[in-house]
């Protein structure tokens, strides 16, 4: 495997940019501590058919968010039969559309919040008015495919809801409004099918958002193990693990849930998790005593097509 030559790819287009170039660099680095023959490839800056002239053995997928994700590189990747890590075309689409995860969670009987979906093209601000009583505040509005919390908003009464569904239709053409879970907020990571454990995380901020994820300023407090019982700890390891097969995913998967009155929420499941000094399922494998450069190895090993 050493003499493999492997193509990191970071960066990109989406709104995850900068994140995916953290992670990207962090598993070059690791990677070329490993032995490997390793470069770096940002579809930011190049076109992807540009893989067509480059001599690649895998492809390492560093990239988060729209593109990167969502199963669209994934699928070029499958079309150049260049092995990749992280999960397949349906998975990552899957995993990234907030709608299709939901109803394949309810389905294999996860408990995930109730939501309702908003579609941009038949929405009906007079209608939905008339929901408005049956709505129980706080609720969360968030677009149904985007990462990293971008766009998620905790809205504690109608008129700040109207208002930022009409701000998030700009950008985006489907949301899911969904019911607020309080409680602790409990991240499980997977590697090859099996759970690592699961980290408690307490931000210092309304929740655990995009600056309480990357933002070292945020003073996020990271509990691992998270501080659950023991019976409960096992729970959360299982559910994560049947999330990961539900949605046919491959290498590494991270899962995030909100634990309320003694019952764990799935909130969603992410196939590309961080990789940055801040990330948590490197701080996972850590604790379960697995090393951030052994756990890159194990995902280039997982490296496959026909997913």
């Amino acid at each position: 495997m050493r003499n493999k030559k492997v193509l990191v790819i970071l960066g990109g287009n989406s709104r995850e940019r900068e994140v995916s170039l953290a992670t990207g660099e962090a598993c070059y680095k690791s990677i070329k501590r490993l032995g490997y023959n390793v470069k770096k490839f940002d579809p930011g800056k190049n076109f992807l058919s540009e893989l067509k002239k480059i001599k690649i053995d895998i492809i390492f997928n560093a990239l988060h968010g729209k593109y990167g994700e969502d199963g669209i590189s994934q699928s070029y990747f499958e079309y150049l039969k260049i092995p990749y890590t992280h999960s397949g075309v349906i998975s990552s689409m899957t995993s990234m559309n907030k709608i299709l995860s939901k109803k394949i969670f309810i389905r294999k009987k996860i408990l995930t919040p109730k939501y309702m979906v908003l579609d941009k093209k038949n929405f009906n601000f007079i209608k939905f008015n008339k929901l408005k009583k049956n709505i129980i505040f706080p609720v969360v509005i968030k677009p149904a495919s985007e990462g990293s919390s971008i766009g998620v908003k905790i809205c504690k009464e109608y008129k700040n809801l109207i208002n930022q569904i009409k701000n998030l239709f700009t950008e985006y053409d489907n949301l899911i409004l969904e019911k607020f879970i309080p409680g602790q907020e409990i991240q499980v990571a997977v590697m090859n099918g099996k759970a690592l454990g699961a980290i408690e995380l307490k931000p210092k901020r309304k929740f655990y958002d995009y600056k309480a994820k990357y933002s070292k300023a945020a003073k996020t407090s990271h509990i691992m193990p998270a501080n659950i019982k023991k019976e409960k700890y096992r729970e959360v390891l299982k559910i994560a693990q049947k999330a990961h097969r539900a949605l046919n995913c491959r290498g590494v998967t991270r899962s995030d849930f909100r634990f309320y009155n003694n019952k764990f929420y799935l909130l969603e499941l992410n196939t590309q998790p961080g990789m940055t000094n801040l990330s948590l399922v490197p701080e996972i494998a850590n604790y379960a005593g697995i090393s951030f450069d052994s756990l890159v190895k194990k995902i280039i090993l997982d490296a496959n097509i026909n997913k």
